[in-house]
């Protein structure tokens, strides 16, 4: 059948990380959380003073990512995060981290038998023909409860108004940009995590792509 290869699609707190995490480990595949190529493209440009909104060199900057900085914890705070939604909407932005993901996708790493990525438009753009697509979502005020539980453990201010606020500013950028808008591909299957914890959206999650995966063995006998 040759590289496995699933991509996992959804807004923010959908539950994908965790989702796309435990596919990699059930199945034996690297796993590429590319949202934090883009937090990680965001803390750089903080960090060189750069604004925001001036895609070029926003681009210029992705374009020297190292991606040995990923598992930096920086990129999981607020500023970054915030940051992160404003640069990912640039053309240039996304088309300078587009052939790191799909060497991971379609190269991986010796030892594994293919690869998860999450994001935003993994199914869509990153990997067209992905073997497995799931559009992983939730409803927002699920996801905004999910977002405050982690604020919460993390120890940081709380404020559920904002947090709902930004989640809803997250969503329209990553669904209305020109560039890889936030959408399921046409071939998705949509898993609503609204009422399900981790354990049952793994499930789920499981299911789908085991059906999948008879399906495409299938096609190739």
């Amino acid at each position: 059948m040759g590289a496995l290869i699933i991509a996992v699609d959804g807004p923010a707190a959908a539950g994908k990380g965790t989702l796309s995490r435990r596919l990699a480990e059930e199945y034996g595949l690297a796993h590429l959380d590319t949202g934090a190529l883009y937090r990680a493209t965001a803390r750089d440009v903080i960090g060189a003073g750069v604004d925001p909104t001036d895609g070029a060199a926003a681009a210029a900057i992705a374009s020297k990512l190292d991606p040995a900085s990923l598992g930096d914890p920086a990129l999981r705070t607020e500023a970054v995060g915030k940051v992160a939604s404003v640069v990912s909407a640039h053309p240039a932005v996304r088309a300078a981290l587009l052939d790191y993901q799909r060497n991971f996708a379609y190269h991986p790493a010796e030892g594994f038998a293919g690869a998860v990525l999450d994001g935003r438009d993994i199914g869509t753009v990153v990997c067209p023909q992905a073997t497995v697509k799931l559009f992983v979502t939730a409803s927002l005020e699920a996801r905004s409860a999910r977002r405050l539980r982690e604020l919460e453990a993390a120890g940081g201010p709380v404020d559920a108004a904002a947090v709902l606020a930004d989640m809803q500013a997250r969503d329209e950028r990553d669904s209305q940009r020109s560039a890889s808008p936030l959408k399921p591909a046409a071939d998705a299957v949509v898993l609503d995590t609204s009422g399900l914890d981790a354990a049952e959206a793994f499930e789920a999650a499981s299911a789908i792509v085991r059906a999948r995966i008879r399906l495409f063995s299938g096609s190739q006998a």
